[in-house]
């Protein structure tokens, strides 16, 4: 029979928001792998999986996360992680992989799995959704992602400035990722769209660190990078005016 790799989506940090389908997918897999940067440092992903999971079961592959300047050494360590993968799916029959969040929203799991079905042909893949940043979020600081007909757009910052304030341009609530290293440059084009007033922003949800913070507060101040920040759609009041 065939091998199988399933991304496991493990929450954004809480051990208690994964899922029981989650949870049942990382402890019936023979192995179950997670991302370590190449400092080996510990990671999300690793410290919510030993919560469910025995730590020899756990496999850990460095996928240079941090690496951002350098393509070439960044591809190498990507092609030595699938090849990694590639050998423990060759030795088994089930391959967890956990990922935080979603494995379907901006995940490594994505790519490995682009790589793990030219490596290894035949391999089923499947994924187990997770709870997102975003809905995290939105539930400790009580803004609502979305109402009636409003539209949700979610945009990673590392793709520039330029397209979240395209986004905030528009209607409904729009989400960002990953803008920690851009905090100022974030305010200042909320503060231009006229949407700082009501945005919030997030880190390390769930965890000791955690902070959650009105958007109005950015300042130039350095942030982690995984931070998220939620600009909820303009409303007019008036209850199921947009159902």
């Amino acid at each position: 029979m065939s091998s199988r790799l399933i991304g496991v989506g493990v929450g954004p940090g809480d051990p208690e928001l994964v899922t029981v389908k989650g949870v049942n997918a990382l402890r019936a897999a023979d192995v179950v792998v997670v991302p370590v940067m190449d400092s080996g440092e510990r990671g999300r992903a690793e410290a919510t999986v030993l919560h469910y999971v025995p730590e020899e079961k756990v496999v850990r592959v460095v996928f240079a996360l941090n690496e951002r300047t350098d393509r070439a050494r960044r591809e190498a360590a990507w092609d030595a992680a699938g090849e990694r993968v590639a050998g423990l799916l060759k030795e088994h029959r089930s391959v967890a992989f956990a990922t935080i969040g979603d494995p379907n929203v901006y995940s490594t799991f994505t790519y490995l799995a682009q790589t793990i079905a030219e490596l290894v042909p035949g391999t089923v893949v499947e994924t187990v959704p997770g709870i997102t940043a975003m809905q995290d979020l939105a539930a400790r600081s009580g803004a609502v992602l979305t109402e009636g007909t409003e539209p949700l757009t979610l945009v990673p910052v590392t793709a520039g400035s330029a397209v979240l304030k395209d986004a905030l341009a528009g209607p409904g609530t729009v989400v960002a990722y990953k803008f920690g290293r851009q905090a100022a440059e974030v305010a200042e084009v909320l503060r231009e769209t006229g949407r700082l007033d009501d945005a919030v922003w997030g880190s390390a949800l769930g965890l000791a660190e955690q902070s959650i913070r009105p958007a109005a507060d950015l300042d130039d101040s350095p942030l982690p990078y995984l931070s998220t920040l939620i600009a909820p759609a303009r409303r007019d009041g008036g209850r199921g005016g947009k159902l």
